[in-house]
């Protein structure tokens, strides 16, 4: 099966290296996102995607607006693939693209369809406290992750993943995926199933007040949010404290942490409130009052240092009990 790739990050590589492994399938060119600058030192960065593409020496284009590229367009008219892979591209295909291959475009997202359709659908279902995610394979059209579903696999979310650790998961089972899915529609062992738009839902681009945490919130909303969006703000004498890795101390979660993570040495003083600290657990971090419930702050960054752990800078600070965290601002 010829096949042309279109991806960009790092969640598309594992579906392009097991399709340029597999002896069923001959990987034409790959169609990328812009190289862009990154970094401190303003370096100009390819994408992952492209990374891979080139020590295959694969053909490698990358316009800014693929469906406005006429020279784009020659190349993939050319190219008379079976079929066009895309996972996590980044860009929306016109219909002119999507009529080109002979089996259609097939598209790997990370959700399980109809919910979730959209750019940031991993990042969202951690934020809404989902016990589990999937991957969903689909026969694209011209609407937002709107095509006709062919294959899906489902995956539990463990309390303490974040949205690094589930993409990096979910990319594997994708990669898996795409492969039964494009050897199935070959032998014509897939039927197309619509998707059932009475309970779509969307996940779209985060926006900067998605970051910002408000201790009014409970304790396992802002740990979800913290771990579906990274780099959470809240305030911490007038700097920036971003929020990286939580955990929500209640007897409902303690059984899905690890054994030295299964705290007893926390308490909440009847006089607090939201973004105080109650309590320091020695070795591992601040408790925070959240409003409903306390919030363990493991992992946290201040402006202009780098990540360190709740314990370190509980200690670095020197940070006291009744000592109290803002809510984040759009700085």
């Amino acid at each position: 099966m010829k096949v042309v790739f279109f991806g960009t990050p790092q969640f598309a590589v594992p579906s392009l290296e097991r399709l340029l492994k597999h002896p069923g399938f001959e990987v034409l060119a790959v169609v990328t996102q812009p190289d862009k600058r990154r970094g401190r030192g303003n370096q100009t960065t390819p994408t992952a995607v492209k990374t891979i593409a080139l020590t295959h020496y694969l053909p490698v284009w990358q316009p800014q607006r693929v469906k406005k590229d006429a020279e784009t367009l020659n190349h993939l008219k050319q190219m008379e693939a079976d079929v066009f892979v895309v996972v996590a591209y980044g860009q929306i295909l016109s219909q002119e693209i999507l009529d080109i291959p002979k089996l259609g475009c097939i598209n790997v997202h990370g959700s399980i369809l109809p919910k979730y359709r959209g750019a940031a659908p991993i990042q969202w279902c951690l934020a809404h406290g989902e016990t589990e995610i999937g991957i969903t394979t689909m026969l694209m059209d011209a609407g937002m992750d709107t095509g006709a579903m062919l294959l899906q696999a489902v995956t539990p979310i463990q309390l303490l993943e974040n949205a690094q650790d589930l993409a990096a998961r979910l990319a594997g089972l994708g990669a898996d995926l795409l492969v039964e899915t494009l050897l199935k529609l070959e032998h014509q062992e897939i039927q197309p199933i619509p998707q059932d738009e009475s309970i779509a839902t969307y996940a779209p681009l985060l926006k900067k007040q998605d970051y910002l945490i408000d201790w009014s919130k409970s304790a396992i909303a802002l740990h979800n949010q913290a771990r579906g969006f990274p780099n959470c703000v809240a305030m911490f004498r007038a700097q920036v404290l971003k929020i990286i890795a939580t955990i929500p101390l209640s007897a409902a979660y303690l059984p899905e942490l690890p054994p030295q993570l299964r705290l007893e040495d926390w308490s909440s003083a009847p006089s607090s409130y939201p973004g105080e600290v109650v309590n320091i657990v020695k070795g591992i971090g601040p408790v925070i009052q959240t409003g409903e419930g306390l919030l363990l702050l493991r992992v946290v960054q201040l402006a202009g240092s780098r990540p360190q752990s709740g314990w370190d800078f509980a200690n670095g600070s020197r940070l006291s009990v009744a000592e109290v965290l803002e809510n984040g601002q759009l700085m």
